[in-house]
């Protein structure tokens, strides 16, 4: 890997607000959608690109997360009671939210408009425990940049027991075949996010250290290649929905359906990187921002 392609830290703020691709003709693994006659938000109030790109109703994705909530409180990863003290400023867990963080028995994860972020927290605080090679040996050890605990995705993450650095890496929580590994970092490599200019495969902030922890539940659940992208993009979106709303219109004007892209590539430097998103920016103009998308808790 040429460390050339993991020199640029660069830190942009991008405007982003809330929801999820709509993607029941965009996906066709496990991911499931619910009845959109549950919505409480008339499809009017939205535009037809809108409806297309970004979900109202949420979906399921393809892994189940069990007991970790749980495993990540037991090890001191999350702290809960700093944890749960953030989300009290906020109106509180949901029971849902609070299963999650302590249940026993999580059947697959859903991703809505309303838990994005704390699936976000959770996911961050997996990635960055879970014992990887990716951590233990990829960019974010590599000596010019000083040690893993200088980044935004260490150093930000607060909501553990002592010091985010004493959980890094440390915790087995899956354990993945070689060619699960391989599969993790051969997909990091090609997903980028909006608010960096790196790969998964260097996740130095919150967003690429859960999406790295996405890879590895899904990699570890037998989720094909082809669909980790897919999952990927959809999570994405809802972290950075401005942003790949706008990337539709892009592809939109020039005669492509959102359900017609290749996830990969949308997913790749070109588009969803820091730099890339800047490109498409220059040619589009993007929604009305509703906010979101920070790299802290």
């Amino acid at each position: 890997m040429n460390d050339k392609k993991f020199n640029s830290l660069i830190s942009f703020s991008v405007l982003i607000a809330a929801l999820l691709i709509f993607g029941a003709l965009f996906y066709t693994g496990e991911l499931k959608f619910p009845d959109r006659k549950t919505l409480k938000i008339k499809s009017q109030q939205i535009s037809n690109l809108e409806e297309s790109v970004i979900s109202l109703v949420g979906a399921e994705l393809p892994v189940k997360w069990g007991n970790l909530g749980k495993q990540l409180v037991e090890t001191g990863a999350i702290d809960a009671e700093k944890f749960e003290s953030i989300y009290i400023q906020r109106g509180g867990l949901s029971e849902g939210n609070k299963k999650l963080l302590y249940g026993e028995n999580n059947e697959n994860l859903t991703i809505d408009s309303e838990n994005a972020g704390y699936i976000l927290n959770l996911l961050w605080a997996f990635g960055l425990a879970n014992k990887n090679p990716v951590l233990e040996q990829g960019p974010m050890v590599y000596k010019q940049y000083g040690g893993a605990g200088n980044f935004a995705s260490t150093g930000g993450w607060t909501m553990a027991k002592g010091d985010a650095m004493n959980h890094y890496g440390k915790h087995q929580f899956i354990d993945l075949t070689n060619e699960q590994q391989a599969l993790v970092e051969r997909v990091s490599k090609n997903i980028y996010r909006p608010c960096c200019g790196n790969s998964t495969y260097f996740p130095d902030c919150n967003h690429g250290m859960a999406m790295l922890g996405l890879l590895e539940l899904m990699a570890s659940q037998g989720v094909l290649e082809n669909d980790m992208y897919r999952v990927a993009l959809i999570v994405n979106s809802y972290w950075f929905p401005d942003t790949y709303l706008t990337i539709a219109k892009y592809f939109q004007n020039r005669g492509v359906k959102w359900e017609n892209v290749d996830a990969k590539e949308v997913l790749s430097s070109a588009y969803s990187s820091a730099l890339g998103y800047q490109q498409i920016l220059s040619e589009v103009e993007p929604p009305k921002s509703r906010g979101g998308g920070g790299c802290g808790v």
